[in-house]
């Protein structure tokens, strides 16, 4: 298994990976137009050529950045490729300056264990909700808000 940041190649698979888990309510789902768009913000976890995970860093705002998109296969879980994928995306944070981390997760436990902590909602820059009015679920979204020094 392997970790690195995605190439387009990968795209159609870390769509397959996530919208696997938007079916379920599990977390947002991703289009294509998205995924391309934002194709550097992502790490992917390989093996034997095959996608089995993703997790992205997006920059915001100054020294803010969020961890989202995080998705390992079912198959896959709790073998610690998850936690490669969201250390991956905080030391690349580090090296980009960012002093500040956030998430919007359904799975708040998940990232108490790299130190997030639950915020309000509304302590998050307006700049953050831009893409939140484009969702699905806008305004009735259930994620929680988490974040982190770094």
């Amino acid at each position: 298994m392997m970790i690195r940041k995605a190439k387009i190649e990968d795209i159609k698979q870390i769509q397959e990976l996530i919208n696997s888990f938007a079916k379920k309510e599990l977390m947002l789902p991703r289009s294509l137009n998205d995924l391309y768009e934002n194709i550097r913000d992502f790490w992917v976890a390989q093996d034997d050529g095959k996608i089995i995970g993703c997790c992205a860093l997006h920059i915001c705002w100054d020294d803010l950045a969020e961890i989202k998109a995080l998705a390992v296969a079912k198959n896959k879980q709790k073998k610690g490729i998850g936690k490669e994928l969201v250390s991956s995306c905080m030391q690349e944070a580090k090296g980009l300056g960012a002093k500040k981390l956030f998430v919007l997760t359904y799975r708040p436990d998940y990232f108490k264990k790299f130190g997030f902590k639950k915020i309000k909602n509304a302590d998050l820059p307006h700049k953050i909700w831009a893409e939140c009015i484009n969702c699905c679920k806008f305004p009735h979204c259930q994620e929680i808000a988490m974040s982190r020094q770094l």
